[in-house]
């Protein structure tokens, strides 16, 4: 029997580019993926709203007026446009001057691209994923160019891919036919469930799930902990909004670890009650909430005193207790009767939530630790220390945090990957002045004095190295 090895090497070389072509990643996905790593720290995910930096939806028709490269050249160097005069720069810089762009010198004219379709895709809600490919890039004319090619093609290219390697395979069936037929052999024709059991098919099936497989697993090792606009439901409705933002608390009036230590610390309720115990009516979610801090640390809020020995105290007296409270002052503070429109007894509803939200599981109390839900959690082999960043290196907690000030419920702001660390750590300029932590530094403040270097990043003190964030 003749076999017809280039047809068969075809089959091959289909049957392995075919689950690599179902994976591939159109552009605008790519361009999310950069957003986050490169521009979600300063920038809303909408691309409506103005955080650390501008809403970034309709950046490309504000840059209208200018070749289509200096976008690009702004995106990649702003403080490099700044400096050489660029008009639209200089207006950009002078609205927000003195906070400064990273520059993202590593990113391609295609990165950029997939970056702006993101942008574009999410500002005017089409956000289906299209493919850079088509975009014209560098070289002036519209971003936009041939949006809309989305994943279809791909799935319109696997389909023909695949009808491509059956057609080859079966001329190779009728060629193996023709020359069996020519030696005097006759070759029967194989049935539906003896092709699909075909050692050639199970070959191919298991190939696929070989590479389909490993790249899930790949890309959910790199997805692994990563959970950028988390936002829990807390067992007590704190605002950061009121405490940050209208009253101006200092974060590290409560988050005291953050400036001593590896970890910035949950504050515990007597950091709460240094104030509530003279604020004791609440205002956007009213008293309630405050009355479940008087809960947890076991205050009196009626007599303004600390409950004694309350864990020998019953349990039905420290509800009376509550109780009483609300009546006096949630219901006459809220213009509220006892019973609600629905006939409920508002006392009772609200010592059941405080009940449902301060119950530890062992202890089976009212009174104890609050728990509250995590919200930024690195994997157990990142290594990264506060106080390295907030004392010595003068990071301010919105860097990282996001507004604080501005959240009413707090979320994870930035990605924290590894790559945006990376970026962060290749573009912080290190505070030398001043700072005696980096007097050991003697080369660099010789460098820095006599004009051989203009600022030192945390890359040349050594924040790249792997065993500086990795144990």
């Amino acid at each position: 029997m003749i076999h017809h090895p280039y047809f068969k090497n075809i089959s091959f070389l289909l049957a392995f580019l075919f689950p690599l072509l179902l994976i591939g990643e159109p552009s605008s996905d790519a361009g999310k993926a950069l957003f986050k790593n490169n521009c979600a720290q300063c920038h809303a995910k909408n691309m409506k709203a103005r955080l650390t930096g501008p809403a970034l939806g309709g950046t490309e028709e504000r840059w209208a007026d200018y070749p289509q490269q200096d976008l690009y050249d702004w995106i990649r160097n702003s403080q490099a446009l700044i400096s050489a005069g660029h008009p639209r720069a200089t207006e950009l810089w002078n609205e927000y001057k003195p906070t400064i762009m990273n520059a993202m010198p590593d990113l391609t004219d295609e990165d950029i691209a997939s970056i702006l379709l993101y942008v574009n895709c999410m500002y005017d809600g089409s956000c289906a994923p299209q493919s850079a490919a088509v975009t014209a890039v560098g070289g002036g004319g519209d971003g936009n160019a041939n949006k809309g090619l989305g994943t279809w093609i791909y799935y319109l290219l696997a389909a023909l891919l695949g009808a491509l390697a059956l057609f080859l395979a079966r001329i190779i069936t009728n060629l193996n036919k023709i020359a069996a037929a020519k030696e005097g052999t006759f070759i029967e024709a194989k049935t539906l469930t003896q092709i699909l059991t075909s050692k050639g098919v199970i070959t191919f099936l298991i190939f696929a799930g070989v590479i389909l497989g490993g790249y899930t697993t790949v890309n959910n090792a790199i997805d692994f902990g990563r959970q950028q606009g988390y936002a829990p439901t807390q067992p007590i409705e704190f605002s950061h909004e009121i405490h940050a933002g209208i009253h101006k608390i200092d974060c590290q009036y409560c988050h005291d670890g953050a400036r001593r230590s590896k970890h910035s610390v949950i504050p515990p309720t007597s950091t709460c009650m240094n104030c509530h115990r003279a604020i004791t009516v609440g205002s956007n979610h009213g008293t309630a909430e405050i009355t479940k801090i008087f809960a947890s640390a076991g205050f009196d809020p009626n007599t303004n005193k600390y409950i004694d020995n309350i864990d020998e105290v019953h349990p039905d007296t420290i509800k009376a207790i509550y109780e009483k409270w609300i009546g006096d002052t949630y219901l006459s503070e809220n213009g509220l009767d006892e019973l609600d429109k629905e006939g409920m007894n508002v006392v009772d509803q609200q010592w059941e939530d405080i009940v449902s939200s301060l119950t530890n599981e062992q202890k089976k109390t009212v009174h104890g630790p609050i728990e509250w839900v995590r919200i930024h959690n690195l994997p157990d082999h990142v290594y990264f220390n506060h106080a390295q960043h907030v004392t010595v290196g003068k990071v301010e907690c919105q860097t990282c945090h996001g507004p604080v000030e501005e959240m009413e419920v707090v979320a994870q702001h930035a990605p924290l990957s590894m790559g945006w660390c990376i970026n962060c750590h290749r573009e912080t300029e290190v505070q030398f002045a001043g700072n005696e932590y980096y007097q050991s530094y003697a080369k660099y403040h010789e460098e820095l004095s006599n004009g051989e270097k203009d600022k030192i990043t945390v890359e040349n003190i050594g924040g790249l190295e792997c065993q500086k964030c990795h144990y």
